[in-house]
């Protein structure tokens, strides 16, 4: 299986829209800004977040995004399903049809590690993550870092929270 950068990132947000989401609503520029991912991909991302259930929007001043659901509700796996990555190690998408519309020698092989790292990525939810103490020092230092630069755009004149 090999995790593009989609999947990655959307993770990535998620945990810390679950880290942040638990005092207000959080915008995807703070998510951007902390995480540095582009801010046009992660409105992508989050579109398709929100289509799967997984995230709602709140408008108005003070707006952002908070999760749909409890973190103990939401596993690694449906994160990555809900912005079109596949879990799948096999070459032919599961189907079956590898070798002359037929299964390939190791189709079965690549079926079952498909299926376990379905199942590891299904048994640990955000909560679990946001729990694990090395997560939460480094959304402290993130934080930290993320308002440097916040208050050094502020100086030079520039809105950074502009969405």
């Amino acid at each position: 299986m090999r995790l593009t950068t989609k999947g990655r990132y959307a993770v990535t947000a998620m945990l810390d829209l679950a880290f942040h989401s638990q005092r207000k609503p959080v915008t995807l520029t703070d998510i951007a800004t902390r995480q540095t991912i582009s801010l046009s991909y992660l409105e992508q991302l989050f579109a398709r977040l929100r289509r799967a259930g997984i995230v709602k929007g709140v408008r108005g001043p003070g707006g952002g995004y908070k999760l749909n659901l409890k973190t103990t509700e939401i596993n690694i796996a449906d994160i990555i399903v809900a912005v079109d990555e596949q879990i799948d190690s096999t070459r032919c998408g599961g189907e079956a049809n590898c070798q002359k519309h037929q299964a390939c020698l190791t189709h079965d092989l690549w079926m079952g590690l498909s299926d376990q790292i379905r199942t590891y990525l299904k048994g640990i939810t955000l909560a679990e993550l946001l729990e694990k103490h090395h997560v939460q020092e480094v959304a402290r230092r993130q934080d930290q870092e993320a308002q440097k630069v916040i208050e050094i755009h502020r100086s030079n004149g520039v809105n950074v929270y502009s969405e």
